[in-house]
């Protein structure tokens, strides 16, 4: 324990980036989020640490005033992001909402749009045809269809 202490006392940068790391890796072997924040804060703490030693106590005091600061910041701004639902990774769902317009006939509710770029195949809400160069809107996507009102 002594050693420890003494490595600490000599570098203190290196002991806050080993608890960022700590609390990193188990971020990623969990996925819950939760450690995101205190891996960040102690990274932070490690530049402050090797601009200007400020001793254990203030050390901890300021982990642990920007560990809660920014938990609540991300929980209280990064949170709408997540409720959108589904996987914010998928760009496919990034197409609901969207504007495109028909490329061909509609025949029995299904046909092809241009959205995003791309040309999709799509089915109407309804069952409706909509005209060729009508303009319509993405309101859902199952696989690579597009349901289109």
């Amino acid at each position: 324990m002594q050693g420890m202490m003494l490595f600490y006392a000599a570098h203190p940068f290196w002991v806050w980036l080993v608890v960022a790391a700590i609390f990193l890796a188990i971020e990623i072997s969990t996925g819950t989020g939760w450690l995101l924040w205190p891996a960040a804060s102690a990274g932070a703490v490690a530049l402050v640490v090797l601009a200007a030693p400020l001793g254990p106590p203030v050390e901890v005091g300021v982990f642990a005033l920007l560990t809660i600061v920014s938990t609540f910041l991300a929980r209280r701004y990064l949170r709408p992001a997540a409720e959108k639902g589904g996987d914010l990774n998928d760009p496919v769902l990034r197409l609901v909402g969207r504007d495109g317009e028909v490329l061909g006939a509609f025949e029995q509710g299904r046909g092809r749009v241009f959205v995003d770029g791309k040309e999709w195949a799509a089915v109407t809400e309804d069952g409706a045809a909509p005209a060729v160069g009508q303009k319509v809107l993405v309101v859902a996507v199952d696989g690579a269809v597009l349901t289109v009102r």
